[in-house]
């Protein structure tokens, strides 16, 4: 089975709902992939205790409305075999597709820094939390600690409250001095502003963050610094986020720009020729920022620069609330030493803080130790060791997924380019 793409859209959030739509009006085949089963990416993530907002409701329905626009769910891609051909699978199949444009919308993940504590069961991430719960994760009643940097600790305590658990404590590691002159922004943004009234809660505080976890078997509570304090709480969950890394993981592998964490792009969401990229893959910026870029990468692969021209104010819009966002939120050095030398980094493969230490480079590492060689192949450690040792983790190689043995023979019957 083989398929082709005018446009290939990889990523069904904001971004890539976005860009689909914008470029549906050519009348180009358009193809989008996702991995999960419905489309929304995390922001909007669907599940049985989950309330999907209106605009995502009202952006599935237009998808479904263009004839053009082929929708693949829970679909993984595999390899890339060739120039403009990507492999990939979903439950029951794999194929090829070719493609003439590529927009990557591949997101975000959460950024898990290490700690003492950090692999207890009842730690998880602070979206994880809130995925969790919308998937059906009861929390009735549990206490609850949320911890790490950025305005998600807020929106996962809102959902955790709204399930019936009990806040014990919002952690934020930024100072008040941040936090508060992010807040005196906020009316550039009324939107923000708003919602910034709807999620604030009593038992947030700033320049506060997360020392260790306690328990033996589970979690059992928590150790804070607190405004220079050191404060214990005993709790049930605790769930932690230090803001977002872009996933760049298949860029890079395509031969995308990168700097820093993200992809670059240029003025039209551009990478490289017929490549693009938008969304929080390029940087975080919030699902308005997502749209936009989203919106401006279709309009341009499908050739239609004026009306992606004119988005630019918009975007510049919701890049100014980007910058500021991410400067008020901006992680203290001193998270960086967390860690103790016993604390595993790498959970896949057991390795400790102590075995990265006397390594140059995540190659070395790698060979040295197996760090981010396991079941997430760096997702998780990849993002940490950048932060603590400012490596640059190396490109994926295929399959960048797990597949099954058919998917990966079918490559047998790729033909030559």
């Amino acid at each position: 089975m083989n398929e082709y793409a005018d446009l290939l859209i990889i990523g069904a959030g904001p971004a890539g709902m976005a860009a689909a739509l914008a470029a549906a009006p050519s009348g180009a085949r358009i193809v989008m992939l996702d991995d999960n089963p419905l489309a929304g990416g995390q922001i909007w993530r669907d599940g049985p205790q989950a309330t999907v907002p209106a605009q995502a409701r009202d952006l599935r329905e237009r998808l479904q409305s263009h004839g053009n626009i082929h929708h693949h769910a829970s679909t993984r891609v595999i390899a890339n075999p060739g120039p403009k051909q990507l492999l990939v699978e979903d439950e029951d199949n794999g194929w090829l597709i070719r493609y003439d444009k590529l927009i990557l919308c591949t997101g975000a993940r959460e950024l898990l820094l290490p700690f003492p504590g950090w692999t207890l069961p009842g730690v998880t991430g602070a979206g994880g939390l809130q995925a969790l719960i919308k998937a059906g994760l009861p929390v009735r009643d549990e206490r609850v600690v949320i911890a790490g940097s950025g305005p998600l600790l807020l929106a996962s305590a809102a959902t955790a409250k709204k399930h019936g658990a009990k806040i014990q404590r919002i952690a934020e590691q930024a100072s008040l001095a941040a936090v508060a002159g992010f807040a005196a922004q906020l009316p550039r943004w009324p939107g923000k502003w708003l919602q910034s009234f709807s999620l604030f809660d009593h038992h947030y505080r700033s320049a506060t963050h997360v020392v260790a976890a306690l328990g033996t078997d589970r979690l059992e509570g928590v150790r804070l610094q607190q405004q220079g304090k050191i404060v214990e709480l005993q709790c049930d969950r605790l769930a932690c986020g230090f803001g977002l890394i872009p996933n760049i993981q298949l860029g890079q592998a395509l031969g995308y720009a990168i700097e820093g964490q993200a992809l670059v792009v240029d003025a039209w969401q551009a990478s490289r020729a017929d490549h693009y990229a938008a969304g929080e893959c390029t940087g975080f910026g919030g699902s308005e920022l997502a749209l936009v870029e989203g919106a401006i990468a279709g309009h341009a692969a499908v050739g239609d620069v004026e009306k992606a021209r004119q988005l630019w104010p918009r975007r510049a819009r919701w890049q100014g609330f980007a910058n500021t966002l991410n400067r008020a939120f901006a992680l203290d050095p001193q998270l960086k030493s967390l860690a103790r030398p016993d604390t595993l980094v790498c959970r896949c493969e057991d390795v400790p803080y102590a075995a990265l230490t006397g390594h140059t480079d995540w190659r070395e590492a790698k060979l040295a130790s197996r760090c981010g060689m396991g079941a997430c192949q760096g997702r998780v450690c990849g993002g940490a060791v950048q932060h603590l040792f400012g490596w640059q983790p190396s490109a994926s190689r295929p399959p960048y997924s797990p597949a099954r043995i058919e998917t990966l023979m079918s490559l047998d019957d790729t033909p030559p380019t």
